[in-house]
């Protein structure tokens, strides 16, 4: 199968990723969700007439000239309206909230204001509807608040709180299955033996799909064996996940078995080898319902694919519209050689000079560096037979996510 472009792959990876279904989520579990639905008010907020400031709620008339003498019939605090009404002459104390009582149309702050027993002198003017907040000022019962599609923010969740939204209508969470198959790989904290490395894609994977608002199932390592491969396939469609992703074993070697056992199980193939560095070896495919995802075993191959596949997956299946990693515009820190057929993402660090970003690649771009890739700050984009370009070039950056 030949090497296909990174933009042909990624339209095969979004082609058939719909949305998934809806559910009610509680707000304090929202944050950053997408709406299934759109959010209307349930209340008008403020629901009635109330004071700003505090102050004495009074008729303008009474004060539109001071020195004004008024007789104090009451008061009104926030949660607690006065019952009566005020008339000519006469004025309430009022506090911020208070709904301002039948009579009144406006609220002198406390500060142009003295009292004595139950006089009160309004010693400056205030014309009708100062200091007031009208009914409906933020919003009315029935008003869309918050569109289908939205990605909720903190504000957001305030504010369908406020409209009396106790849950909101959300995209369900993706759910991702992580899987590693070797022989070769131990868990951290291990004593590795001759031969075996320390496993590590999975973390980064799987913080990544965290951060990207997923649910993670880990299925841990399987050996180099294409009865365990499978089942572990299988445990991974039978926790119900929408994504699985692999790391190792997708290349074309006698224990590269992830493609195998995956055929075996019904993997309908999307495509496999795609034109980047690092990373050539990726496989995309659906086995049913569950999209899968066959990245590298190095680990920089793998977190760069799941970079540029993964995450656009999830944010599809999560409802978003800002689907695709948007390219930055930066000056080269040094010179690059020309580029050869595949494009080419290299770990850069990055800085901020008088025209904007820096971006400088590190000298060795070898895909199982990772104090290299703990250290980068961005992806410079290399397309493919790009001409070689001097320090000082502009060049296209992905930032990565601190």
């Amino acid at each position: 199968m030949a090497l296909m472009p990174v933009a042909e792959a990624l339209a095969r990876v979004l082609a058939d990723a719909r949305p998934l279904p809806a559910e009610a989520a509680r707000l304090i579990e929202a944050h950053g969700r997408v709406l299934a639905e759109n959010i209307q008010a349930l209340r008008t907020q403020p629901p009635a007439d109330v004071s700003a400031m505090d102050g004495y709620a009074v008729r303008a008339a009474d004060v539109a000239t001071a020195p004004a003498r008024l007789k104090l019939i009451g008061e009104v605090a926030a949660g607690h309206p006065f019952a009566g009404t005020v008339g000519a002459g006469e004025t309430a104390r009022i506090f911020t909230g208070g709904v301002l009582p039948p009579g009144a149309d406006t609220v002198v702050i406390q500060e142009n204001t003295s009292r004595a027993a139950d006089t009160v002198v309004v010693t400056a003017t205030a014309p009708a509807g100062k200091n007031v907040r009208r009914a409906g000022l933020d919003f009315t019962k029935g008003d869309t608040l918050l569109a289908r599609g939205r990605r909720l923010t903190d504000r957001d969740l305030a504010l369908a709180a406020a409209a009396n939204h106790p849950s909101v209508p959300v995209h369900r969470r993706p759910k991702l299955a992580v899987l590693a198959t070797g022989d070769e790989l131990v868990l951290p904290g291990s004593a590795p033996g001759p031969g075996e490395i320390v496993y590590s894609n999975g973390y980064a994977l799987s913080a990544l799909a965290l951060a990207e608002g997923c649910d993670v199932m880990d299925l841990g390592i399987v050996p180099d064996r294409l009865a365990e491969t499978a089942a572990a396939v299988r445990r991974a469609a039978d926790g119900g996940a929408d994504i699985l992703v692999t790391s190792g074993g997708a290349s074309v070697g006698d224990y590269d078995l992830v493609q195998p056992a995956l055929a075996a199980e019904g993997l309908a193939l999307s495509f496999w080898k795609v034109a980047l560095r690092p990373g050539r070896p990726m496989m995309h495919g659906r086995l049913g319902d569950m999209h899968v995802l066959g990245l590298p075993g190095n680990p920089v191959s793998a977190y760069v694919c799941a970079v540029l596949f993964l995450v656009p997956l999830i944010r599809r299946l999560a409802g978003r519209s800002d689907v695709e990693p948007a390219p930055e515009s930066a000056v080269l820190g040094s010179a690059l050689a020309a580029n050869d057929e595949r494009t080419d993402y290299l770990r850069a660090s990055l800085a901020y000079g008088p025209d904007g970003p820096v971006a400088t690649p590190f000298p060795v771009q070898d895909s199982s560096m990772l104090v290299p890739l703990a250290k980068a700050d961005c992806l410079v984009l290399r397309e493919p037979f790009a001409p070689q370009a001097p320090a000082g070039s502009r060049c296209s950056i992905l930032k990565l996510a601190l």
